[in-house]
């Protein structure tokens, strides 16, 4: 069975999106409640990501696009070598959680348990499950050198992801990736709860559709950390594009890695952190 190929037992998964009964209240001269209804809110459930029958990590993400955050966390967290070291995706509902059952290589197994530890993550964690300062090694890879990014395509990417934000319309709490050619046009977005997540949801979708990541350049709806660079460097993914701020280990990181790394990219405005030569005046 290929990656993509994912199944799941008897129990649906949980939906992306719940309704709850809320107050509304209008503060002012005179404080009351306004009315009593009910709005969509976005799901996290935790999801156990299980590897030759062992599990490695428990992350909470929205229960959607579970096949490519599957590829994703396994490939940029260099779990596995690459996507075709997964042969079987099997995805298992809970009343707990949800479980994620894969069937790596061998040789993916051996790296997992050589470098073996639990974690458990959270909404926009960090360096979740090492123990030590030791174990913190910020290693991206070193991306392609190719590509030039037109400064009128990177905001035209950065409004195409926002349009594709259903779920974050819906309920305002939740992150988007997107992937955009060249001429900035979205062909891929994701969401989730976690802005890491919608990042390796998206890694994994590329995958899935045998998309070239030297082609085109990730957009993102939050700041950009040290992982999410870490993230597409990894993943051979040479330009990345924040609305909000970079942290500085994020912009040593782009630098060392060759990723050309912008911020605050909203309002026909952007600030460039590393490697400007693949952006030009348009």
């Amino acid at each position: 069975m290929a990656p993509n190929d994912a199944v799941q037992d008897d129990r649906e998964l949980p939906p992306a999106l719940r309704r709850v009964p809320v107050q509304r209240w209008c503060v002012g001269p005179r404080t009351c409640v306004q009315d009593v209804t009910s709005e969509e809110v976005v799901e996290e459930t935790p999801v156990a990501l299980v590897y030759n029958g062992i599990s490695q990590a428990v992350m909470l993400a929205t229960p959607q696009d579970l096949e490519d955050f599957a590829i994703g966390f396994s490939v940029s967290e260099r779990l596995v070598a690459c996507a075709s070291d997964i042969y079987e995706i099997d995805i298992v509902s809970h009343l707990s959680g949800i479980e994620i059952q894969m069937r790596i290589a061998a040789s993916a197994m051996f790296r997992i348990k050589q470098a073996r530890r639990m974690r458990t993550g959270k909404t926009g964690c960090g360096l979740c499950g090492i123990e030590s300062l030791e174990q913190f090694s910020p290693d991206p890879m070193t991306v392609p050198a190719g590509g030039m990014l037109d400064a009128g395509a990177l905001h035209t990417a950065m409004a195409g992801l926002c349009q594709l934000q259903l779920i974050h319309t819906a309920t305002g709490g939740a992150h988007a990736a997107g992937w955009a050619t060249w001429d900035g046009r979205v062909a891929l977005a994701r969401e989730d709860v976690g802005r890491h997540n919608a990042l390796d949801k998206l890694i994994g979708a590329l995958s899935r559709a045998g998309t070239c990541p030297a082609s085109g350049f990730a957009v993102i709806t939050s700041r950009a950390s040290f992982e999410m660079v870490q993230k597409v460097s990894r993943a051979g993914i040479s330009v990345l594009a924040a609305v909000s701020a970079p942290t500085a280990l994020a912009v040593r990181m782009a630098d060392q890695a060759g990723v050309s790394l912008a911020g605050f990219v909203r309002a026909n405005k952007h600030v460039i952190y590393s490697h400007p030569h693949r952006f030009k005046p348009g």
